[in-house]
């Protein structure tokens, strides 16, 4: 990979990257193979972009499609990707070290990953119609899902997670 295209396509979108692959890793070992594996897929798919949707619509999926990948290929070799600890995983990782952002990555791991990735496109400040264009559904469906996760998150959020 070019340090241009890393500079010019990828780092604008990183905090997008970031927050996918955090919303699915549980370790700073496995968020920086997450990271690494998106921004090379995001390389090496560049010329199959059409041109159809927005650049950062195209890392989206991309990043995604990784981490769900990845986390499949975890879950079969008996890792489990899903929160045991989070604040004991905190203490020895430096990525992990913001207590209130791993009860949120917390919470938002326990939504389905359809509401995962709506919460995680709002929480990237993309409007509900783009949401709904990289979902397939209306925008006034994710203004209503986006109400919802709120609530569950809320609700998870003041049990502290289970």
């Amino acid at each position: 990979m070019s340090n241009d295209f890393y500079i010019t396509s990828i780092l604008p979108h990183a905090g997008i990257i970031i927050k996918i692959c955090r919303a699915y890793t549980d370790s700073q070992e496995d968020f920086e193979d997450f990271y690494q594996e998106a921004c090379l897929q995001v390389w090496k798919s560049k010329d199959a972009f059409q041109e159809k949707s927005k650049w950062s619509t195209w890392v989206y999926r991309v990043t995604l499609n990784v981490c769900l990948t990845l986390a499949k290929k975890n879950k079969r070799r008996g890792y489990n990707v899903e929160i045991t600890n989070q604040r004991e995983n905190a203490e020895n990782n430096s990525a992990f070290e913001d207590e209130d952002l791993n009860l949120l990555y917390a919470a938002i791991k326990k939504l389905s990953e359809i509401d995962r990735t709506i919460i995680l496109l709002h929480l990237e400040e993309n409007p509900n119609k783009e949401i709904a264009v990289i979902i397939g559904t209306s925008a006034n469906n994710i203004a209503v899902r986006i109400n919802r996760i709120k609530k569950q998150l809320k609700i998870l959020l003041d049990g502290k997670i289970n």
